[in-house]
């Protein structure tokens, strides 16, 4: 883990921008709202609000990002209203916040926005929870919302706009379907059924922290689409709570709540979590575990009874997550990793269609965005195949068929790759064997996504010509990608 924490490629330097920027956009919400005269509990639902708005909000383009942020008040402020009036209505409560996890992660099928909307309302109810915050708080609630809202988006698209020089990055939907074969519909019955059993566990273990329960059931249903990834994002979650925990007696406990350490423990631990978010789910829990206790210093709360009743309400929004996976209308690795490998690899004939057309000499022709779109796919691939490659997987040859798969394709977007960059030389010319190649390619592609058994074109010693040897090796990649990809019988990767 450390070793992929600190190896872990940054090109662009992309996640120390988004870290820093956290920061500052942070740091600067919960100034403003100090000098607008907010106390603790507003300094802290402002930097809470700044947080989700600069970490959540991934729309596809600048001004998309910019509606988001200005609609995201809008989701909160009702939230925020119906979770204080409920505040001494236990029952009414706990079924206000229960829909609101629903909501939250159906929210997921409309994009992006949905997703970033979603996240907003189920932290401002859980928020308020946190801070035990009552009606006649909410002005103050209300103001520091907006407040941290507007210095966040005043440092993102004013500030420090980096996105405007990066190509869009579009996060890739879930596979589509329609009622309950819908994953995000699954999924949000699912969130529901396992946020219920955390709320009322929780509760039997700690009447004043039962949300903490389910919370962590909460955030291991984000980013998630099978089982498979529901558990293995539980299980880190509890490893990283652990850590956190045991760092927080070493580093957070003999602060006493100071004020000017704890903000700097607060400022790394913002920077911690947006740094590693992209590369650990471990690590990122680990820094959220930190901010939480340093949060818990300022209030003048933190013992180690705390500490202690944070890993165990977790484990309990773990369990219900498991539970709520394995046993409410599941959703299969199966089914999603056959899904995002099938769009991978139609996205590898797509980039070679275009790169080709380019060495053709079409002036129209742009492979750039299909090969970022092919990374990102890869990214949700491997996020798919990740329970199936963990070391915790008892069964060898599906492990070793799946890391099998995760090479290959990975030498299919280093030809990818390699492919654009020919084509990209204004002096490189077509050849008409580019054609029968493609073609070839296009060939294998659709062998692999229809499921056909047709023996793999084995190609020929690889031509000297950059472009056409690139052909090769993609050729070569797409046709060893068969046998991972099917069983004897014929079925897929995960179902094996």
């Amino acid at each position: 883990m450390l070793k992929r924490m600190f190896v872990a490629p940054d090109p662009g330097r992309a996640r120390l921008r988004f870290a820093a920027r956290a920061v500052l956009g942070i740091g600067l919400a919960v100034v403003v709202c100090a000098l607008a005269g907010s106390s603790l509990a507003g300094a802290v639902t402002g930097g809470l609000a700044a947080l989700l708005a600069l970490f959540t909000v991934t729309d596809p383009t600048v001004r998309g990002q910019a509606a988001t942020t200005a609609l995201l008040p809008a989701v909160g402020v009702p939230v925020l209203a119906a979770a204080a009036g409920l505040h001494d209505h236990p029952v009414a409560r706990s079924l206000t916040f229960l829909a609101v996890v629903g909501a939250g992660v159906h929210a997921r099928r409309w994009g992006p926005r949905g997703h970033s909307l979603g996240v907003f309302a189920f932290m401002t109810f859980f928020v308020a929870q946190f801070l035990h915050a009552a009606p006649g708080q909410l002005p103050e609630l209300y103001a520091a919302v907006l407040l941290s809202v507007l210095s966040a988006a005043v440092v993102r698209f004013g500030v420090w706009c980096y996105e405007r020089r990066l190509p869009p990055a579009v996060v890739p939907a879930p596979p589509a379907g329609t009622g309950l074969a819908r994953v995000t519909t699954r999924q949000a019955v699912q969130a529901t059924a396992g946020a219920g059993f955390a709320l009322v566990v929780g509760q039997l273990v700690s009447g004043q922290r039962w949300y903490w329960a389910v919370g962590a059931t909460w955030w291991i249903f984000v980013n998630t689409t099978s089982r498979g990834e529901t558990l293995v994002r539980g299980f880190r979650r509890v490893l990283g709570t652990v850590i956190g925990i045991c760092l927080g007696f070493l580093i957070v406990a003999p602060v006493h709540g100071a004020p000017l350490p704890t903000a700097v423990l607060v400022a790394v631990a913002v920077f911690g979590v947006f740094y590693t978010a992209a590369v650990s789910y471990t690590w990122m829990m680990l820094w959220v575990t930190l901010l939480a206790e340093s949060l818990y210093g300022l209030l003048g709360v933190l013992s180690p009874g705390l500490l202690a009743l944070r890993l165990v309400e977790t484990g309990v929004g773990a369990l219900g997550a498991a539970l709520a996976v394995l046993f409410v209308l599941p959703v299969t690795t199966h089914a999603t990793t056959d899904a995002w490998i099938q769009r991978a690899l139609r996205c590898v004939h797509a980039c070679t269609a275009e790169a080709a057309a380019r060495l053709a000499g079409s002036a129209t022709a742009d492979p750039a965005p299909r090969v970022a779109e092919l990374e990102r796919l890869l990214g949700r691939v491997r996020l798919s195949v990740a329970p199936l490659v963990h070391p915790l997987n008892p069964m060898p040859a599906r492990k070793a068929r799946a890391r099998r798969v995760l090479a290959l394709l990975d030498d299919c977007a280093r030809e990818i790759r390699g492919l654009v960059t020919v084509a990209a030389d204004p002096e490189a010319s077509h050849d008409a064997r580019l054609a029968a190649a493609c073609w070839r390619v296009e060939a294998a592609v659709e062998a692999l996504t229809e499921g056909r058994d047709e023996p793999p074109h084995r190609p020929a010693e690889p031509p000297v010509e950059p472009a056409l040897a690139h052909l090769h090796g993609l050729e070569r990649a797409l046709a060893e990608l068969a046998e991972p990809l099917r069983t004897p019988s014929g079925s897929r990767l995960a179902g094996a």
